[in-house]
């Protein structure tokens, strides 16, 4: 397994599928542990990312983080944190469609290695490069999605919790639904661990 994830790593790490590999620095394949029962899904690395060549390390990754520790998880036992693309778009912008597509091939690797429980997909970038481009996140948001036999948890982006806190409450009741799945599938005890 370990095997198969570094030589994947390797693969993105050279890869030039699309315009986005001209202005990158680092490609950011993701972080945690490959044989997590949490996956969770972002749009794409930002400035500090593509620095660092790391997933989520900006105050959104703070802020996620946070999230995580509240619900008892972490990136290093717990989850594994990956990108629809593994480059930064310039400017921050959404990844374009043939962007997302040139890079979605790596990420369903990635997914059939770790072969995560849980999928959580952050905001409507995630949601519409793995599931379903007509899809709208303040439609499906909290409700399990069935997607090739795993369960897919969409909620909204941190950095859309950072810039309007009002969706904070609806974010917290998704995550204790993904606690909840947790401790029904992968941990019961996990749930006396976590104060809600």
């Amino acid at each position: 397994m370990t095997t198969k994830f570094e030589k994947l790593k390797q693969e993105i790490s050279i890869c030039k599928k699309c315009v986005l590999s001209e202005t990158r620095i680092n490609v950011v394949f993701g972080e945690g542990n490959p044989n997590a029962e949490i996956l969770v899904i972002g749009e794409g690395p930002g400035k500090d990312e593509d620095l660092k060549g790391l997933p989520f390390i900006g105050r959104s990754g703070k802020l996620l983080d946070k999230i995580l520790a509240d619900c008892g998880f972490n990136r290093q036992e717990h989850a594994f944190i990956a990108n629809i693309v593994k480059c930064r778009p310039p400017q921050n912008r959404a990844p374009f469609p043939e962007e997302r597509l040139s890079c979605i091939p790596y990420l369903n690797k990635q997914i059939d290695l770790i072969d995560p429980k849980i999928i959580i997909l952050l905001g409507a970038t995630a949601l519409n490069g793995l599931i379903d481009k007509k899809l709208k996140i303040t439609k499906v948001r909290g409700e399990w999605i069935n997607w090739n036999g795993r369960l897919v948890m969409p909620t909204f982006h941190p950095s859309a919790l950072l810039r309007n806190s009002n969706l904070k409450k609806d974010s917290w009741e998704d995550f204790k639904k993904v606690v909840d799945k947790y401790c029904e599938l992968v941990d019961s005890k996990h749930c006396y661990a976590t104060l809600f």
